[in-house]
This record gives structure tokens, C-alpha cells and sequence, in this order.
């Protein structure tokens, strides 16, 4: 009698303890939230700057040269990229040459997320100021701004996160501030970034999954490299952990062991190069954290993926960026289209948030 009375205690306490170890495990294998609430799109990238913080990997930047036009958002927002941005996730919608997510735009267009110390009051003062309009969505105010004949819209989500976006679209940023009211989910998210982001290694501080599109991409200037390295489309899956150094890997997800086959022959013979370049570097050819970083190189084929490794020594980059030229940290104009990217030293990496979008 005591058994069969003790038996649904017992089958309810295990069916709890699955229930929790299965959304641990969901949790675990889910993108971070801040990449959950962007929009469908064709590319992704996420950098969590409170961890590369914790691990002190930011120690030997070089100081930030802050413009006018920074130090006047600082002012009025009181918000530094550099201390307060915890996390960043930006969609990359391609043109509609490319066959991509950014509707009538000919150019690139870009979806984010930031995650900080932020003091909404502020903010909205200043994006006030900025915007030529505010829409009501569902009681949250969009902001737009225009900004170099198109429109940056801004939301502020909660207390510590900031939605943007220059999609033309402004369904998108409505978008962002639906999937933000609701109960983050962990299978949640752009199916893009669903279906790969498991193929990122845990503990990765940054990762970028990125559609690539050899041909078109090969018809916007600067952007012809990759038709070097991918005969064919691909999906490239980039990811950075820093385990007492920063270890780099990069997956490219082909449709054919024969097109994995062509990339990696193709990285193996810049790799060559590399290291034929090495000896001709004067002085820098014989430091062992060079040396260390050209050795640490490594492509393989597994199946249908190219995989390219690579571990940077500290003393790598701390070497790099004392090289680097003191105007190179100065004040600088504005691009005309920002492409995501991870925190720089540059001071045009923390610029108002709006701006960054472009």
C-alpha cells in the first residue's frame, strides 16, 4: 500500500526533473535572446562584450579618441559603448540583387539589438531631438530619424535594450517589439539562425552565420573576396572563444563534399602563403607569438564543411594593436553605410546606436 501511495510522488518528482533538465538543455542550445528578437534575415552576428569584459580580453585596448559627435551622445545619454554595451546582435538583410531580405533597397540593409546599462530618460530625450517623427506601436514609441536620405528607426524596448533598425520596412522594427513582449522562448528566432547557431562551440563570446552568395556579393566593391574562397554559395558559421587566448574557428556548410573539397584546397593554399609571407616580415618573422598564431592555422574537410581553426596568443594581439597608428584611434567621419561589426578601438565602433545602423 505504501508503495503504490508513494508511486505518483515519485513519477510526478522525475517528470519535473525532465521537464527542468529538458528546458536547461533548451536554454542551452538556444541563440541568446538579444539574436532571438531579430527579424528574418541573411546574415547574423552576436558579441557578448560583458564576458570578453569578465575575461579581461579588453585590458590592453588602446583609449578611445572620442569625436564631437560621440562625446555629445555621451553627454546627453550618459551611455559609453565601451562601459555600459553588455551585448550587441545585428541581422544583415541583403540587397534584392542578391536575392536577399532587405525589400527595394539596392544596398545592404541592418536590423540590432543592444543590451546595456541604459538610462531610458535620457535616451528618449535625445532621440527626440533626432527624430523628424514618432509612431505609436502597441505603446511603444518609433522614433525615426533620418539619416543620409533614409530612415533609422529606434524603440526602446525595455530598460536595458534598444531596438534599430534602417530596413525600409518598418514592419521589421515592429516585428523586433512583438517577439520583445512576449516569453522568450528557445525556439524562438530567425530560422537561419536556429538551424546553425547549434553548430557554434558553447562559451563562444562572438559568432556570425553568414549566407554566402560568391556571385552576387562579388558585384559590391570590397565584398569580391569571397568569390575566391566559395565556388559556390555556402553558409559560413564564424565563432570566437576565449579560453586564455581567442580561439577562431569558421565552418562553411556547402551542398557537396566535392564544394568543401574546393574550399579547402583553396584555404590550404592562402595558409601557404601565410607562412611563405612569414619569413618576410623582418623582425615580426621570428616572435614566437607570430610564429604561434601562423602554426596555429589549420583547414580540414569533414563531409560536406571546409573547417578552418585558429588560435590568436594574447601577445598577438597586444602586438597588433600597439601597431596600430595613433590617427587610426582619432576622430573620424562618419562611413556612409556601417557594416556589424565587434567593438573596435576606432571611435567611430561607439557611436549613438542609431548611427551605427548605417
Amino acid at each position: 500500500m505504501r508503495i503504490r501511495r508513494r508511486l505518483p510522488i515519485l513519477l510526478a518528482v522525475v517528470l519535473i526533473v525532465s521537464a527542468i533538465a529538458l528546458i536547461v538543455t533548451l536554454r542551452k542550445h538556444a541563440p541568446p535572446e538579444a539574436a532571438r528578437l531579430l527579424p528574418g534575415a541573411d546574415g547574423f552576428f552576436y558579441i557578448n562584450l560583458k564576458w570578453i569584459r569578465t575575461f579581461n580580453a579588453t585590458g590592453q585596448l588602446p583609449p578611445v579618441s572620442r569625436e564631437p559627435e560621440y562625446q555629445k551622445f555621451v553627454d546627453e545619454t550618459g551611455f559609453q559603448f565601451e562601459r555600459d554595451l553588455d551585448q550587441a546582435a545585428f541581422a544583415i538583410h541583403y540587397p534584392q540583387s542578391w536575392g536577399g531580405t532587405a525589400g527595394s533597397s539596392s544596398e545592404p540593409r541592418f536590423s540590432e539589438v543592444f543590451v546595456g546599462k541604459i538610462d531610458s530618460s535620457r535616451l528618449t530625450a535625445y532621440l527626440k531631438k533626432l527624430s523628424s517623427s514618432i509612431d505609436d506601436y502597441r505603446g511603444f514609441d518609433v522614433y525615426n530619424l533620418p539619416l543620409q536620405g533614409r530612415t533609422v528607426r529606434v524603440a526602446v524596448l525595455s530598460y536595458d535594450s534598444v531596438a534599430v533598425s534602417n530596413h525600409p520596412n518598418p514592419e521589421v522594427i515592429r516585428g523586433i517589439i512583438d517577439r520583445s513582449r512576449k516569453l522568450a522562448s528557445p525556439f524562438g528566432g530567425p530560422w537561419l539562425l536556429r538551424k546553425f547557431y547549434r553548430k557554434v562551440p558553447l562559451a563562444s563570446v562572438s559568432f556570425a552565420i553568414l549566407r554566402v552568395k560568391p556571385d552576387e556579393m562579388s558585384a559590391l566593391g570590397g565584398l569580391g573576396s569571397w568569390s575566391l574562397l566559395f565556388p559556390k554559395p555556402a553558409v559560413a558559421v564564424i565563432s570566437a572563444r576565449y579560453l586564455r587566448a581567442l580561439h577562431l574557428r569558421a565552418e562553411a556548410f556547402t551542398d557537396s563534399d566535392a564544394d568543401a573539397q574546393a574550399i579547402t584546397e583553396k584555404a590550404t593554399t592562402f595558409i601557404s602563403l601565410f607562412h611563405a609571407a612569414e619569413g618576410a616580415v623582418g623582425s615580426q618573422g621570428t616572435d614566437v607569438d607570430v610564429k604561434a598564431f601562423f602554426n596555429s592555422l589549420k583547414v580540414e574537410q569533414s563531409g560536406d564543411r571546409a573547417i578552418l581553426t585558429a588560435v590568436v596568443p594574447p601577445g598577438f594581439i597586444d602586438k597588433v594593436l600597439s601597431e596600430v597608428p595613433s590617427e587610426a584611434v582619432g576622430p573620424a567621419k562618419p562611413p556612409k553605410d556601417q557594416e556589424p561589426s565587434p567593438p573596435k578601438t576606432k571611435p567611430d565602433s561607439h557611436r549613438n546606436p542609431a548611427i551605427r545602423s548605417q
